[in-house]
């Protein structure tokens, strides 16, 4: 399937996500495993309230590489929202660890990316396998905007109603991006405790991390702190370690983004590691 798609687009890296979205949108709610030629693999971890089509594109670019790329389905996500209130940030855990444990079958080195929540999961999972070779962390929290008083609003909200809307900013949350398109529009606020919880708990981890890591970062994220990726960057404990800005983009922004040069520094950072 994949080599027809890039007969099709000539490389994804080209594509127009929003034509490619078109063409495949009955993958919106689906994991993907794409398998690869090289004898290494690629964890992609997709972020809160979204599906791992987020990091399809980026997965089947990796793939033309020479990738084995795994993009599983975190607990709660693909269907409605109504599933998200039951789970709890270590069955994410649990559902990345068995992702893992899969690629560590066949492939000696299995590097993991991760968007948003999904970087905080790759850098929980990374403080537990240290012999993951690479970390890339894409729109990763070290804190959200106003952090206190956002927990403090779920909580004292969660106490009259049950579930809450998303917001976007108007200059980058219009309606056509790819990223919006395939989330949960509304979720429940006990979710939403659950991804608080998380951060604090994924930062707490940072000193502990080793490997070499890669931190990408929209510079007009309306979600995460605006020092996010320099307090990461200066407390994880990797020794080789690069950060990336991106301009003009949305949260998470891998999969609507149209510069392809990020893939392939992504690339070259698997390929140097």
């Amino acid at each position: 399937m994949v080599k027809k798609l890039y007969k099709k687009v000539k490389s994804v890296i080209f594509a127009n996500p929003s034509l490619l979205y078109k063409e495949e949108i009955h993958l919106t709610n689906k994991p993907f495993f794409f398998q690869g030629t090289n004898g290494e693999a690629i964890l992609l971890i997709h972020g809160w309230t979204s599906t791992p089509y987020e990091v399809r594109r980026l997965g089947i670019y990796l793939n033309e590489n020479g990738y084995t790329v795994s993009g599983p389905m975190l607990s709660g996500h693909g269907t409605v929202p109504k599933d998200l209130e039951n789970i709890k940030w270590s069955n994410w855990m649990m559902d990345i660890k068995k992702a893992y444990g899969e690629l560590k079958e066949n492939h000696e080195k299995v590097y993991v990316g991760g968007t948003s929540i999904g970087a905080s999961l790759a850098i929980m999972l990374a403080k537990e396998k240290e012999e993951i070779p690479g970390l890339i962390l894409m729109a990763a929290p070290y804190k959200v905007k106003f952090e206190f008083l956002s927990i403090l609003f779920a909580k004292i909200f969660s106490l009259f109603f049950r579930y809450n809307k998303k917001y976007y900013p108007p200059t980058f949350g219009v309606s056509t991006t790819i990223t919006r398109l395939i989330a949960y529009q509304t979720y429940p606020v006990s979710s939403a405790l659950e991804t608080f919880s998380l951060i604090k708990i994924a930062r707490k981890k940072l000193e502990k991390i080793k490997m070499p890591a890669f931190l990408i970062q929209s510079k007009s994220d309306h979600i995460v702190s605006k020092n996010s990726m320099e307090k990461i960057y200066d407390k994880i404990g990797s020794r080789i370690k690069k950060k990336k800005y991106i301009h003009r983009a949305y949260h998470t922004f891998i999969s609507d983004i149209k510069n392809e040069s990020v893939f392939e520094e992504i690339l070259d950072f698997i390929k140097s590691n």
